[in-house]
């Protein structure tokens, strides 16, 4: 009976799921930063952080929404110009990039990773810019 705690402490053990990062620990990763999300390896768009929790999100060249982004308990919260709507994510760092998962998952799958990150801004011009 003595051999019970020692072999359960031997036993492997299912690797621990990455704990959800804080506004703090997104924030450090992503100000001042563009990262490109892709989602099965296909780009699903980018978006740059701003100062003030403002973000511009973009999935066509020189098209972007602006936003803002705020936590609501484990998730990253946006909210852009032309919807209301918050659209919340679980974010997670998995070796160092982003990963994110919609909080409403309703078990699809659908998960971002951060394929790409820089600091170079987008390219947004202004409404009717080249018309």
């Amino acid at each position: 009976m003595r051999l019970l705690p020692v072999i359960l402490a031997l036993w492997p053990l299912p690797a621990l799921a990455d704990p959800p990062l804080t506004a703090e620990g997104f924030e450090a990763h992503v100000l001042g930063k563009t990262v490109t999300y892709s989602r099965l390896g296909s780009i699903f768009g980018i978006e740059e952080y701003l100062d003030n929790r403002q973000v511009r999100w973009s999935v066509a060249p020189n098209l972007c929404q602006y936003g803002t982004w705020y936590p609501q308990d484990d998730d990253i919260c946006f909210v852009y110009e032309d919807d209301p709507t918050p659209h919340c994510w679980t974010f997670w760092l998995k070796d160092g990039a982003l990963q994110a998962m919609p909080a409403d998952d309703d078990g699809s799958g659908f998960e971002l990773v951060e394929s790409d990150i820089t600091t170079q801004g987008l390219a947004c011009p202004g409404p009717d810019v080249g018309v």
